[in-house]
C-alpha cells in the first residue's frame, strides 16, 4: 500500500552504503526476510521523483532522502541498456560508478549517480533530483 510506514517516534533510517548493499539489497535478492521492512518496492518508470516522497516515506519526521527497491527495466528486450524514462522525464547517469567496499577491503557493489531531467533526451531540463543506484557485485 501507499502512504507512510509506521515506525516508533524518533526513528530515523540512515543506513551506510555497506548496510544498504550487504544487508538490505543482498537479503532482498536472496528472498531472505528483512527485520524491519522499511524499504518499499516501486516501479521507477511509472513514478516521477516527486511522487516517491509519499510512496517511500518512513515515519513522520522531515525527510529529504527516500529509499526503495526497483527492478531494472530494459530499454530493448535483447539489449543491456536500462530504460530510465518516466512520463515527465528521464534519469541520466552522471560521473563514473563508485565501488563500495565492506570493512574497507572486499568490494561488494557499485553506486551509480543519476540526475533527473524533465522533457525528453537530449533536450531535457536538469532538475535538483538526484538518485543513487546501488547494485551488488
Amino acid at each position: 500500500g501507499g502512504g507512510q510506514l509506521s515506525v516508533p517516534p524518533g526513528f530515523r533510517f540512515h543506513p551506510t552504503e555497506e548496510e544498504l548493499l550487504y544487508y538490505y539489497l543482498k537479503k532482498k535478492v536472496s528472498y531472505e526476510p528483512i527485520d524491519l521492512d522499511v524499504i518499499r518496492e516501486v516501479d521507477l518508470n511509472k513514478l516521477e521523483p516527486w511522487e516517491l516522497k509519499e510512496k517511500c516515506r518512513i515515519g513522520s519526521g522531515p525527510q529529504n532522502e527516500w529509499y526503495f527497491f526497483s527492478h531494472k527495466d530494459k530499454k530493448y528486450p535483447t539489449g543491456t541498456r536500462t530504460n530510465r524514462a518516466t512520463a515527465a522525464g528521464f534519469w541520466k547517469a552522471t560521473g563514473r560508478d563508485k565501488s563500495i567496499h565492506l570493512n574497507s577491503s572486499k568490494k561488494i557493489g557499485l553506486r551509480k549517480t543519476l540526475v533527473f531531467y524533465t522533457g525528453r533526451a537530449p533536450h531535457g531540463q536538469k532538475t535538483e533530483w538526484i538518485m543513487h543506484e546501488y547494485r551488488l557485485d
